[in-house]
């Protein structure tokens, strides 16, 4: 399913051409509805596409109060003046409802360039996307979207008969009645070539050049989480028994992975036990109940003592608060700063990335969002930090993907912890159409571990990648 995807992704940038000027809407300057929020609120019309190439329902994208069966209209504006061809608009759910494009050179008043002929239809694609799947890896603890079947996206390039110059603003008219079904937009273009605008995943070359990805064989196990202890030689995961969510081990011999235990000392929770970071010292492990108004996360610090875990107790942050039971968090090697995804009333919109720094008392203070470069309007969550305290790795459904979640890398650029860089896929070898996350690099034997969907059951999968490849940050 995965190679359908990305073939898609590679065939709209083949029609791209150096020299083309493309810009993206910057601003609204008028709107004939908006729901509002952070997600599906007309904001999210703006900037570049992020739910294309894979297109289907997202909280990335606008949907219009009249998306059933009425007429809406968009006016936006763009950054600097340019000479207009082609006008694109990106419409991930029922594509084929734009009616009618007009152009400005001042923001005020508008000319007409294209319209909708009769028995015109809008080129679309079918994906292969399961689109009923946008579950977490089989947790309970993560809420369950449902998603519509069939969505029929496609890209709406309106042609002009003649070029206009010094374009600064765009006005695109949509008659949502033309189709039934549910109606969102991603984003608008401009450019000054009929080449249609190219829509590609932010990826590295790299990435597809990897060795394939093997299924770590842990006989009849079902698993939902993975974690690779410092030294290479061991692999935490998570099984249900009996209704409860219970941490068991492995030990690494040659290739392979045997020696199955359950880790009694670490199932302290009621119901949801995993282990996040395991290093020389101590153990990141979830799982208690978060209880409101305590401090306390539901993560537990477990110091190592001759090999054995003697909790420390819970992590405790300044007004912690979510909106879910559990979270998924990370932590530096000397435990000073913690990473944490949550849902809280000041996410970007669904599950965000979250940062709080340790205190002389051992408590954290207060949670501060790493910031909208890596935050989307979606689900960001399973973070790991490597060693080097500034490469993250982390499942989104919030940036242009493969499928149904995909795994990224980002960079921490300074030491504000709110400051990172462009979140890059790791790629079609890696991404599937499906769900893919919980990242978990090994850095001494350069394998990434990952959790994927596959026919409806999880599975690890692990691949080599060096480190030259996945710190490479170009």
């Amino acid at each position: 399913m995965k190679k359908y995807l990305y073939l898609f992704a590679i065939l709209f940038a083949l029609f791209s051409v150096n020299a083309q000027q493309v810009q993206w809407a910057s601003k609204l300057i008028k709107f004939s509805s908006d729901l509002g929020g952070k997600q599906f609120g007309i904001k999210r019309i703006l900037g570049k596409p992020d739910v294309f190439p894979q297109g289907g329902y997202s909280g990335n994208a606008w949907t219009p109060k009249n998306a059933l069966d009425g007429r809406e209209t968009v006016i936006v504006g763009f950054e600097k003046a340019q000479t207009v061809k082609q006008v694109a608009v990106f419409e991930n759910l029922n594509a084929g409802c734009v009616v009618a494009v007009a152009v400005s050179t001042d923001g005020e008043k508008f000319q007409y360039v294209w319209s909708r002929k009769p028995n015109y239809k809008t080129p679309i694609y079918r994906t292969t996307l399961n689109t009923d799947r946008a579950y977490y890896f089989g947790r309970k603890r993560r809420k369950i979207q449902d998603v519509p079947n069939v969505f029929n996206p496609g890209i709406e390039y309106a042609i002009l008969d003649n070029s206009v110059s010094g374009v600064i603003a765009v006005k695109v008219e949509f008659n949502f009645a033309i189709l039934p079904g549910q109606k969102q937009i991603d984003a608008i273009g401009i450019s000054d070539s009929e080449t249609p605008i190219e829509v590609s995943i932010n990826s590295k070359p790299e990435f597809e050049n990897l060795s394939n990805v093997q299924k770590v064989d842990l006989a009849e196990v079902i698993p939902s989480t993975v974690c690779i202890s410092e030294d290479g030689n061991k692999l935490f995961t998570s099984i249900n028994i009996s209704d409860k969510e219970e941490i068991i081990s492995y030990s690494k011999k040659g290739d392979s992975w045997s020696n199955k235990q359950v880790e009694s000392q670490l199932n302290s929770g009621d119901y949801y036990n995993f282990v996040d970071v395991v290093n020389s010292s101590f153990v990141l492990k979830g799982g208690s109940t978060y209880t409101p108004g305590s401090n306390n996360t539901g993560f537990e610090i477990f110091n190592l003592v001759d090999g054995k875990a003697q909790s420390q107790g819970q992590i405790k942050v300044a007004a912690y608060n979510s909106y879910g039971d559990f979270a998924d968090a990370t932590i530096t090697n000397d435990s000073k700063t913690l990473i944490i995804a949550v849902e809280t009333d000041f996410t970007q919109g669904g599950v965000d990335l979250y940062f709080a720094n340790k205190k002389e008392d051992g408590t954290y203070g207060m949670l501060q969002n790493m910031g909208k470069v890596i935050n989307s309007a979606n689900d960001d969550f399973t973070p790991q930090l490597l060693s080097d305290g500034k490469t993250l790795l982390f499942a989104s459904n919030g940036f242009s993907t493969l499928g149904n979640h995909d795994i990224f890398v980002s960079f921490r650029q300074d030491d504000t912890w709110k400051n990172w860089s462009e979140p890059i896929n790791l790629g079609s070898k890696i991404n599937s159409a499906e769900f893919d996350g919980q990242p978990f690099y090994d850095e001494k034997n350069e394998i990434l571990y990952y959790i994927s969907a596959v026919e409806g059951k999880n599975q690890i999968n692990q691949v080599k990648i060096s480190k030259d490849v996945l710190l490479k940050k170009n």
